[in-house]
């Protein structure tokens, strides 16, 4: 009996002298990593973007949980408990409900892009300020007099076609369209796609991959290793450890190389929509493809407006990669910044819509006078008590300075 206690004791001490090591090393490690002692709740904050972190309110519930299937933009939300959100509208977006006939009462403005463009409109629970709403109906007059009502037509992961298709489906309804977007779409363009994909590039302007952690097809794994992260995050003792925060991390970075690993199925996404492979590797001709991909979306959005007699603006939205002096809080959670030059190159070049009298709007330097923190993560802004967001406040402010030169607004006395 002696020697069987003594050898589970043995054990037990084994296993908190590893852990208690394991920790430590960890500790060691992150601490060289940041240049300075970070506690793991902390840590914790940095897995996954911030979008889709807040989108699971903390839970066990991941974004892939709120997730519905959508015949035309790939997904949308739901209502449903435990993990949908009450406040999701007709649609599968986020409150107000889209109408089906253009409003006598309201000069409707639907707001298309992705999760920044989502968030400017209000994607959380009421009563979270809607920012743009807000700015326009506190300082401009809509072109027809009546209040300003800003449709949230915008959704975390989206990229062009997503936004295009939303906007076809409603723009019988709708008054006025916003596009704010450009980092979603910066991806397509990067040279290194092709060599990553060991095939020929793929023209993901047309795919639109599902949200990050989204549990459909080839996702199904990050998802479940995601769901994972978050229990050990959300857990009262692993939470604030550095160790279970270091093989969280891993686990992320695993489940993303599973996701660009090369497959053994015949038919895939990137089969359908690989680029032609006499533009494999070169990274111009491939720039230069996905521009025009990207411009096509424009201009079919332009066309239908026309159709629609909808006033239309384009917002390239800002990066922390440019236009931005980051704090050293900014440069912890922004991640890797190189894409800075290619970004602004596909601005630019998304710019020359102009001559064609596309009303087009860079708003690159929004931050630029910025001393305070904005961005919480590569592209996201930070937020404080009740969802107040500098960030989108400044965005909003922009936007309507911006809109009002366009459509020749009027402020209000």
């Amino acid at each position: 009996m002696k020697k069987r206690f003594f050898k589970l004791a043995s054990i037990a001490l084994g296993l908190v002298f590893a852990a208690t090591l394991m920790e430590v090393a960890a500790v060691a490690w992150l601490c060289i990593e940041d240049g300075r002692y970070t506690p793991a709740s902390e840590l914790f904050n940095r897995v996954g973007n911030t979008y889709v972190r807040n989108a699971g309110n903390r839970t066990v519930c991941r974004y892939a949980d709120s997730l519905y299937r959508h015949p035309y933009v790939a997904f949308v939300h739901h209502a449903d408990p435990p993990c949908g959100f009450a406040w999701v509208n007709n649609v599968g977006l986020f409150k107000p409900d889209f109408p089906t006939t253009k409003s006598k009462d309201y000069y409707v403005v639907i707001l298309i892009g992705g999760s920044v463009a989502s968030q400017l409109a209000q994607n959380r629970q009421p009563p979270a300020p809607h920012y743009l709403e807000e700015e326009l109906n506190r300082n401009y007059i809509s072109p027809n007099g009546k209040p300003w009502m800003i449709l949230n037509g915008a959704d975390g992961g989206w990229k062009e076609p997503q936004p295009f298709i939303l906007f076809s489906l409603y723009a019988s309804s709708v008054d006025a369209m916003i596009s704010l977007g450009g980092f979603n779409e910066h991806y397509n363009f990067q040279p290194y796609v092709a060599e990553r994909l060991e095939s020929p590039a793929t023209n993901f302007l047309e795919v639109n991959p599902y949200a990050e952690d989204s549990n459909f097809g080839d996702a199904a794994i990050s998802w479940v290793m995601g769901r994972i992260a978050v229990t050990l995050a959300t857990n009262s003792i692993l939470g604030h450890s550095h160790a279970a925060y270091f093989l969280v991390r891993t686990i992320e970075a695993a489940a993303k190389r599973s996701a660009t690993s090369k497959a053994d199925k015949r038919t895939t996404i990137h089969g359908m929509f690989a680029l032609p492979k006499d533009i494999f590797g070169n990274a111009d001709h491939i720039f230069n493809l996905q521009l025009s991909l990207y411009q096509k979306y424009v201009r079919a959005e332009e066309a239908v407006a026309r159709d629609n007699a909808v006033k239309t603006a384009y917002f390239f939205q800002p990066v922390p990669a440019w236009g931005k002096t980051l704090t050293e809080e900014e440069k912890r959670v922004a991640g890797d910044l190189s894409y800075g030059d290619l970004y602004r190159r596909i601005v630019a070049g998304m710019m020359t819509l102009r001559e064609r009298g596309l009303p087009m709007h860079d708003l690159g330097d929004v931050f630029l006078s910025e001393k305070d923190s904005i961005y919480s993560d590569h592209v996201h802004y930070r937020y404080g008590a009740e969802d107040e967001s500098r960030g989108n406040r400044l965005m909003a402010t922009r936007i309507g300075e911006l809109l009002a030169q366009s459509w020749g607004l009027r402020r209000k006395p």
